[in-house]
């Protein structure tokens, strides 16, 4: 692919969202003020979470804007009871929802109780409340999403890096998602690039399950 054409594309990827050097604190501080005159807060862990959830309502036609929510990246899953705590019942008290990752679900359980949201002993407590648990984390819940995802590498020039890190002794024989995870992440703004890309790809009826139910959520709740 023509470097230039390579170059727009990543652009146009990106667009709308903070990326760099200290991305994602601005980006944590523009939401939190945006939280101020919300109705609902979605907390997620970081801006590749916000950028997917944010794309896949708009590929099924809402305007969370105007709907009155917010997706607040926090910067990682231990900031989890302040916000909990500034956003929910002891604070604005305003209503939350969250996605977060198998690892990091501890730190959602104990902040939910501890933050006066409900009590949570279990995943269905934390779904009853609006929260849900990524299989491991949201970039693999949207590659197992995605029926051809070396496709979508290739649409934006990206396929041959792929193949190198394929051919990497350490990647040799590797199952194959966890091959597109790690270049995923290998990257300084592919997983914010491919957040977007993936979920505006997917089909309704394949949208991973936790990234649905968040929405249907913030609809509904």
């Amino acid at each position: 692919m023509d470097p230039e054409l390579r170059h727009q594309r990543v652009i146009t990827a990106l667009e709308g969202y903070d990326h760099g050097a200290d991305a994602g604190r601005r980006a944590e501080a523009e939401a939190f003020e945006r939280a101020g005159s919300a109705r609902r807060v979605i907390l997620v862990e970081g801006i590749s979470d916000q950028i997917a959830v944010e794309a896949l309502a708009t590929r099924q036609g809402r305007d969370l804007e105007a709907e009155g929510v917010v997706v607040l990246p926090m910067g990682g899953a231990q900031a989890v009871r302040r916000y909990i705590t500034l956003l929910g019942p002891h604070g604005a008290n305003l209503e939350l929802a969250g996605l977060c990752d198998a690892a990091e679900e501890s730190f959602f359980r104990q902040a939910l109780t501890s933050g006066g949201v409900g009590v949570v002993d279990d995943r269905r407590d934390m779904e009853r409340l609006g929260f849900f648990v990524c299989v491991q984390d949201l970039e693999d819940e949207l590659i197992r999403a995605t029926t051809d995802i070396e496709a979508v590498l290739a649409s934006q020039g990206d396929l041959g890096s792929f193949r190198t890190l394929q051919k990497q002794s350490a990647w040799i024989g590797r199952d194959f998602r966890d091959q597109i995870h790690r270049w995923f992440r290998a990257g300084a703004t592919r997983n914010l690039r491919y957040a977007r890309l993936l979920s505006e790809l997917v089909s309704p009826e394949a949208a991973p399950k936790p990234l649905q139910s968040v929405l249907d959520w913030t609809r509904s709740g």
